[in-house]
């Protein structure tokens, strides 16, 4: 039976479930605040550079696949993906390691930095690709509704591997740091530190190592523009500049939103924006979660980042580069444990110009900067500007050129950034962090245990943060609406 259905945000998640249930045959509409669809997922355009202000990395292109496969569409009907070679550099203080794309030259490269260290490399990218085939064709493809989920004859047989961590499973095989931080860098995409992180979670290695770094030309928002189609010839209509700002309960039922005083009533309403914001929508009485408990969640990092127009072709850099130069474990302290402005931040730099001339005019540079920061800190002019001149400085150095006086313009985007467009909990860029206690059923719920017909999906909920799993987030959300509305 045919549902209307209103959805809140139009990020990855948000674009996803749409599709998936218009496909099913409901009546689907999805109300954006902001002025274009995408969620964090945006784009500046400026001057003839092109900077994706969210997500800049494409990894598990097989994810990608099997969501447009679901409407017998291919990514190449939208978009054209190119594989990086090489995937990115690593700037240490004294050295740099170049990750190719493919296993060979990877081995070499660790050969080079530590003998004989390939032989245990490929043995942990093995049992990575394992843990991969796994996670992406049993565990996440759940929706944590109950810890029998995560039991199966593959997970039983592995449980120690969610006992233990990245960090014990990776320095019992590497003694090198260089490479100790170059294995333990993909789980950062999860939001955690590595000794927090459970070892089954080495499949990002095999995102990484295995799979490959990919790039949409013409950047990641061709993604959302993809989704965005599909889900318009489907039959759904999206609304721009349409800010929610309550969610109407009635008998313990959802019937209606109000979007810019305006009330839109519907069958079932579906949250795609900040769990904790979409609950504010809510009267108190019909809310899950409270304030302590989202106080006491392990939240994933903000961002302070840049958005640089250099006036000339940089040189020793790639589209993807990471500046390792100062302590790893330190920066994680001031995110995690201490939180607090970094005295020394590691940070990461996305050139897209070096591989896809149409993201900055001829013989120019489109620069994103990217530092770590913990979620809540205080974000001023001032702080920004100390921090920007800091990481350009040894950007400068590890480079070997000076680039400040190449620079036509820069924008920045922090904190403050984050909670005013994207209503963002304490100006967090990544959701909830997925450590062992924040793992699966132990997230937050898809459907809400109050309120009839309210649904959420998103990186605060399954099966957690990044694009990959918010194009998941989608489909189990709306297979959940299919099972419970209909």
């Amino acid at each position: 039976m045919s549902k209307t259905i209103t959805i809140i945000g139009s990020g990855f998640s948000a674009l996803s479930a749409s599709c998936y249930l218009a496909q099913a045959g409901h009546t689907v509409s999805i109300f954006e605040k902001n002025a274009s669809v995408g969620g964090r997922a945006r784009q500046i355009v400026k001057e003839g550079f092109t900077f994706d202000i969210g997500p800049s990395w494409y990894w598990m292109p097989d994810i990608f696949d099997k969501f447009f496969n679901d409407f017998g569409k291919k990514t190449i009907d939208y978009y054209q993906l190119d594989k990086l070679s090489p995937a990115y550099k690593i700037f240490f203080s004294d050295d740099v390691i170049t990750i190719g794309d493919h296993m060979d030259q990877i081995c070499k490269e660790f050969e080079r930095i530590e003998t004989g260290s390939s032989k245990p490399l490929r043995k942990f990218i093995a049992r990575a690709q394992e843990h991969y085939d796994i996670a992406i064709n049993k565990v996440v493809l759940k929706p944590g509704l109950s810890p029998f989920e995560l039991v199966t004859k593959e997970t039983i047989t592995r449980v120690d591997r969610f006992f233990r961590t990245i960090s014990t499973e990776v320095r019992k095989n590497f003694n090198n740091p260089k490479l100790i931080s170059t294995l333990e860098f993909p789980v950062l995409f999860l939001g955690a530190k590595p000794n927090q992180t459970p070892s089954f979670y080495s499949f990002m290695n095999f995102a990484d190592f295995g799979l490959g770094t990919w790039h949409p030309k013409g950047g990641m928002y061709e993604v959302i523009k993809a989704m965005k189609t599909l889900a318009e010839s489907l039959g759904v209509s999206i609304y721009t500049d349409s800010n929610v700002e309550k969610i109407t309960v009635e008998n313990g039922k959802a019937t209606s939103i109000t979007v810019n005083g305006k009330v839109v009533h519907s069958d079932v309403i579906l949250s795609g924006a900040d769990y904790h914001h979409s609950e504010t929508l809510l009267d108190e009485n019909y809310r899950q979660y409270s304030e302590s408990y989202w106080e006491s969640r392990t939240f994933a990092p903000s961002s302070l980042l840049f958005y640089v127009g250099f006036n000339q072709k940089l040189k020793n850099i790639e589209h993807h580069n990471l500046f390792f130069d100062t302590d790893f474990e330190n920066h994680a302290e001031e995110i995690y444990d201490d939180p607090k402005w970094p005295k020394n931040p590691l940070f990461y730099v996305n050139f897209p110009s070096v591989t896809d001339a149409s993201m900055a005019p001829d013989g120019c540079e489109t620069g994103f900067f990217l530092i770590p920061i913990a979620p809540g800190l205080e974000d001023t002019p001032e702080l920004r500007e100390q921090y920007f001149d800091l990481i350009i400085e040894r950007f400068e150095k590890r480079t070997s050129q000076s680039v400040k006086d190449r620079v036509l313009f820069k924008e920045s985007y922090c904190v403050n950034d984050f909670i005013e467009d994207y209503n963002s909990y304490k100006g967090n860029a990544y959701g909830m962090a997925n450590t062992l206690l924040q793992t699966a059923f132990l997230r937050p719920k898809l459907k809400s245990k109050k309120v009839n017909g309210l649904y959420f999906t998103g990186q605060l909920t399954v099966p957690g943060p990044g694009v990959p799993p918010s194009l998941i987030s989608g489909k189990l959300v709306a297979e959940l609406i299919e099972k419970n509305e209909v």
